[in-house]
């Protein structure tokens, strides 16, 4: 029988988030709770990553879990990292937004949604990983060199190239979606648009051109033909070809038939029939993301050379 892991719940707050002291309040009154709750409102540079790193080095634990300010983590979230961690050969474990966002209105819960869905049928090996509600042995995260807070002085993909950074090193990560947590954000359509393409797709894209590889859980073969028939759709309608565009839109919906259908079962017919459109919407701004990683890898190399 092995001691108890101590765990550090670490909180990023430089931003001064309206939602930290809920955020607190669901850590330090979960079950089996961490013996460490880190809220770092001051770093050394800007963005959760630099705060992250703070946090994580002054922290006791043997166990750094990462909890987003607004994120709270359900009643049994810690007792599910600590049972996951159990197993010593496992170095990380990252979970998932509950089915319950707290934010009212169309596109927050559209966004919100699509992350749960998106992690919940990504459950297992992953090479990747989520600071939302995300648990790192402190030996795993010192050995590979923390957040890269110099890349990512905003909130970006940051988590995801650590997680990239652990794979490679041959360390085990694992998505557990039962692993949950109510997530608090407040998105507008304008602001899901600039994130998805410039702060999600451009980043991500520019890490796999980098390494050749890919974390999966947005890049599998649905995510890619989804894409591929928002576009279609687009370009049929602009070109007035209304047979092509009801079929890209049809097979936009065979794709994903089960998110909508979660759509459907949360938030009523109407919210899911707009989600379809903010779906595609949602495509469009990864491909946008990602066409300008490929724009810009040329001038990044000649600029190298």
């Amino acid at each position: 029988m092995t001691d108890r892991l101590a765990l550090s719940a670490i909180v990023p707050a430089t931003d001064g988030p309206a939602t930290l002291d809920r955020c607190l309040f669901g850590i330090r009154s979960a079950a089996a709770a961490p013996e460490e709750v880190i809220a770092v409102e001051t770093a050394p540079g800007p963005g959760p990553a630099a705060a992250r790193n703070r946090g994580a080095s002054g922290a006791r634990g043997d166990v750094l879990v990462f909890v987003d300010a607004d994120v709270v983590p359900h009643e049994d979230a810690f007792v599910r990292i600590r049972a996951a961690l159990e197993d010593p050969d496992l170095d990380a474990v990252f979970g998932s937004y509950d089915d319950e966002p707290a934010a009212p209105g169309v596109v927050s819960s559209f966004r919100n949604l699509l992350h749960h869905h998106v992690h919940q049928q990504g459950a297992g090996e992953a090479s990747t990983f989520w600071a939302g509600l995300g648990a790192i042995r402190r030996e795993a995260f010192d050995a590979v060199g923390g957040f890269d807070a110099a890349r990512f002085p905003h909130a970006s993909v940051e988590d995801v190239e650590l997680g990239m950074r652990l794979a490679r090193a041959g360390r085990r990560v694992r998505l557990d979606p039962a692993i949950q947590g109510t997530h608090l954000k407040r998105w507008t359509l304008a602001e899901m648009l600039r994130v998805d393409a410039t702060r999600r797709a451009y980043p991500w894209a520019r890490l796999l051109l980098e390494s050749g590889g890919s974390t999966a859980l947005n890049l599998g073969w649905r995510h890619r033909a989804s894409a591929l028939a928002a576009t279609t759709g687009v370009g049929a309608v602009a070109l007035r070809r209304p047979l092509l565009a009801a079929g890209s839109a049809l097979a936009l919906v065979a794709l994903n038939a089960a998110f909508y259908e979660l759509l459907l079962r949360r938030r009523g017919p109407l919210e899911a029939t707009v989600g379809v459109g903010l779906h595609a919407a949602h495509h469009l701004a990864g491909i946008a993301g990602a066409a300008a990683a490929l724009v810009a890898r040329p001038a990044a190399a000649r600029a190298r050379g």
